[in-house]
Formats: structure tokens, C-alpha cells, sequence
């Protein structure tokens, strides 16, 4: 009788075994068949019909599909891949697609993924981007500073700490924290574009050191952001001539540089210069169609033109295309 009772148990979870493949594989070729079907996709499918599953064929055929845009078939192929070998580059790039879709399915994951690798520098990065993508600045900084424990010269957590202080309103030691990181790195083009921004909004002088050094970097000359920057440092000192002498250089090397027009437009709304403003942010608005902002400010100037009909349809448009601007809104309803 036990003799009877065991095979039936063996037996039971053979079939239970053989229907859950079964489950899977017809998963698979409901959900994904038509793609997966298809080149580059088929030699891999193929492959993994005949063969046992292989977490590295998964990996690749996932990449595959995530660079073609099947993000859902991506992530099921990376979710094998990690269930079957639990790698590091597996994991991230679960991660990756998951802090696109599904936020709180990456948090989840990453802790979970944390436990088997607890010295991944890459989960623990996606844990506090997952933290902050849900506004969770503490415990994003949490993370951040334990990531720099270990690693102390992570340009990455560097950046990401001061941009969390930066929102938690501590600039200073934000400031501080970008410093570090252009010291360690001071050819990344892109942190010394953030450095520069930080002090020309702070009013100090560095930025202007900082961008004449972006600018003889750049030797095809088709950078507009460090004249962008230049003017942004001379609009909050107090110059407004030289401010709007680098905003028109920089829209010179850069035809659709949006917030150079903004800005140059709001120091001639402040010169109470109302129809050359009115010009600058028409002609940003014809750039970018859906620049909400470039609305609001056409508004702004109609109205102290006496062009309330105008203004009024504009200040609507406005708030159509960005109801952040709830000043827009306001402003429309008043003119009714």
C-alpha cells in the first residue's frame, strides 16, 4: 500500500512537472509566437525548442527583442534567463525594463534580487532609482550613501546623491557633491554641463571659467549649452544685456534651443519690451508646437498689450498642452 501510495505520488508530480512545461511553452507561443516566429528571433526559438532551456540563449534573444522595441517579450525572455541562472546582467536587465513599466514590480525584484547578489552595485543604483521614480527621496538617499560606502568614487551615486540633496532643498552640500564627482571626472561632458548650470543659478563666477573650458573642448563648435549657461549666470547677477547677448548665441548655434528663447523672451517681458517678447516666444511656439510654456508667456504679453481675446485662448492652450501650468488656467479664467 505505501509501495502503491509512492508511485502514485511520483507519478502525480510527473504529470504535474510535464503540465507545467506545457503551461510554459504554450505561454510562450500564445503570448510572443507570432514575434518570436519571426528573424532574427526564430533560430534562437528553434534552438530553445530542441534543446534544454539555457539562460544564456534567453539573455540574447532578449536583447534581441528589446532593441526592437518588444519591450513585454524582452522582459519575459530576461525573467527567464534570471530564474534559470540568477546573473547580474540578467537581473539588470529585468530591472531596467520594470523601472520603465512597472515601478513597484522593480522595487519587489531588486530586493529580492539583492538577497542572492548583495553586492551588486548595479541593483542597489535601480533600488534608489525605483525609490526615486516613486518619490521616496530618503530612502533613495539611503541606498545612495550605502552604495558610497563601498564605492566611494561611483560617479553615478555621486550624481544621483547630489541631485536627492539638491530636491530635499540641500543645495549646499548638493553643490559639494557634484564637485566631488567632476573632480574625479572632470572630461565627462555631461557632469561638467551640470556643474556649470548648478553655479551660474547659485551666481558663482566658476561657471564661467567652467564654460570657457566646455567651449574650447568643443571643436566643431556646435555646442549651444555653454552660452546658454553664460546667459543663465549674467540673468541671475543682474546683467540682462550680457544675459541676452549669450541666450542670441546660443540660439545661433542651436536653432531649437526652447529654454534659450524662454529665457531671452522673459528679460525682454521684464524690459516691459512687450511686442519683441511677444516675436521671441511666437517663434518658439512655432518651433515646438506643444511648448506649453512659450504659450503662457505669449499670453503674458497680450495681455499687457490689451489683446485679452488673444491672450486668453493662449493662456487655454497653455494649460491644454501642460496642466502643470495651473498659472495658465488661472490667468484664463480671470480673463473671462
Amino acid at each position: 500500500m505505501l509501495r502503491w501510495s509512492f508511485f502514485v505520488s511520483v507519478s502525480l508530480l510527473t504529470l504535474i512537472n510535464f503540465s507545467s512545461s506545457c503551461n510554459n511553452q504554450s505561454k510562450e507561443s500564445t503570448e510572443f509566437s507570432e514575434i518570436l516566429s519571426q528573424p532574427p528571433y526564430k533560430s534562437v526559438t528553434d534552438s530553445l525548442k530542441k534543446n534544454s532551456p539555457d539562460a544564456g540563449m534567453y539573455y540574447r534573444r532578449g536583447l534581441l527583442l528589446k532593441r526592437d522595441n518588444y519591450t513585454d517579450a524582452a522582459l519575459a525572455d530576461f525573467q527567464k534567463a534570471w530564474s534559470l541562472s540568477p546573473q547580474e546582467e540578467y537581473g539588470v536587465a529585468v530591472s531596467n525594463i520594470l523601472l520603465q513599466k512597472q515601478p513597484d514590480s522593480a522595487i519587489r525584484f531588486l530586493k529580492e534580487a539583492l538577497q542572492k547578489i548583495p553586492s551588486s552595485l548595479f541593483f542597489k543604483l535601480n533600488l534608489a532609482q525605483g525609490y526615486i521614480n516613486q518619490n521616496k527621496l530618503d530612502e533613495a538617499l539611503k541606498i545612495t550613501n550605502d552604495i558610497l560606502e563601498s564605492a566611494p568614487t561611483l560617479i553615478n551615486a555621486l550624481m544621483i546623491k547630489s541631485d536627492l540633496l539638491e530636491k530635499t532643498n540641500n543645495k549646499p552640500e548638493a553643490l559639494k557633491t557634484l564637485e566631488k564627482a567632476y573632480e574625479l571626472a572632470p572630461f565627462d561632458v555631461e557632469l561638467s554641463y551640470e556643474l556649470a548650470f548648478k553655479y551660474a543659478e547659485s551666481k558663482n563666477p566658476k561657471a564661467l571659467a567652467l564654460c570657457d573650458s566646455l567651449l574650447r573642448m568643443d571643436s566643431s563648435g556646435s555646442h549651444a549649452e555653454p552660452y546658454y549657461i553664460k546667459g543663465t549666470y549674467y540673468a541671475n547677477s543682474g546683467d540682462q544685456e550680457k544675459a541676452l547677448h549669450f541666450f542670441n548665441q546660443a540660439i545661433q548655434h542651436d536653432y531649437y534651443f526652447q529654454d534659450a528663447y524662454l529665457e531671452k523672451g522673459r528679460i525682454l517681458f521684464e524690459q516691459r519690451k512687450f511686442p519683441d517678447a511677444l516675436k521671441v516666444f511666437q517663434l518658439a511656439a512655432t518651433i515646438k508646437p506643444a511648448f506649453g510654456d512659450a504659450y503662457y508667456w505669449m499670453g503674458k504679453c497680450q495681455e499687457q498689450l490689451n489683446q485679452k481675446e488673444e491672450a486668453k485662448l493662449n493662456y487655454q492652450r497653455a494649460y491644454g498642452l501642460d496642466n502643470t501650468l495651473t498659472e495658465a488656467k488661472t490667468a484664463a479664467e480671470r480673463l473671462k
